[in-house]
C-alpha cells in the first residue's frame, strides 16, 4: 500500500509532462512561424546608434537594393546606402551627437517607428524613424531630423 502512494505522484508527473510538452512545442513553432520570435530589436539597435551617433551601425538597418529617405533641416533626398552612410557620418560628425531621448516608439504595419529628440552640441533634433519588414529583415525606410527651437 505504501509502494502504491509512492509512485501515484511519479504517475502524475508524467502525465502532466505529457500533457503539456506538445502544446508547448506547437506554441514555439506557431510564435517563430510568426516571426515573433525573430528580430524584434531592430527599433531598438536603430536607437542605441543614434544615441552614439554612429552611422555604420544605422547602416547595418539600411536596404542595399532600395536605400533609404534622409531629411535633414537643410536638405532632403533618398539615398542609395553608402551615400546616407555618408549623408549620416557628416550629419552627426558636424552636429557632436550626445545621447537621443526616445518620446515614444512602436508598431505600424508591418514596420515599426520612433520619435524622439537627438541631443547635440548644435542644439536639439526632433527625429522621426520609420523602420519596414523586407524579408526577414527591418529596414530604415526614411529618418528624419527637424531643428527644434
Amino acid at each position: 500500500m505504501a509502494q502504491l502512494m509512492i509512485n501515484l505522484p511519479v504517475n502524475k508527473l508524467k502525465q502532466m509532462k505529457k500533457t503539456f510538452t506538445l502544446p508547448l512545442i506547437f506554441f514555439a513553432l506557431l510564435l517563430s512561424s510568426f516571426g515573433i520570435a525573430q528580430n524584434t530589436s531592430g527599433i531598438d539597435d536603430v536607437i542605441s546608434a543614434l544615441k552614439a551617433g554612429n552611422a555604420n551601425e544605422l547602416a547595418k538597418f539600411i536596404d542595399d537594393d532600395s536605400g533609404m529617405e534622409v531629411a535633414l533641416p537643410d536638405k532632403s533626398n533618398s539615398y542609395s546606402k553608402s551615400q546616407a552612410v555618408m549623408v549620416l557620418k557628416d550629419f552627426f560628425s558636424n552636429n557632436g551627437v550626445k545621447n537621443f531621448e526616445v518620446k515614444f516608439k512602436g508598431d505600424k504595419g508591418n514596420g515599426q517607428f520612433c520619435v524622439g529628440t537627438l541631443q547635440t552640441r548644435s542644439g536639439n533634433f526632433r527625429t522621426h524613424i520609420y523602420m519596414k519588414t523586407v524579408g526577414n529583415k527591418q529596414v530604415i525606410r526614411d529618418i528624419k531630423f527637424q531643428s527644434v527651437e
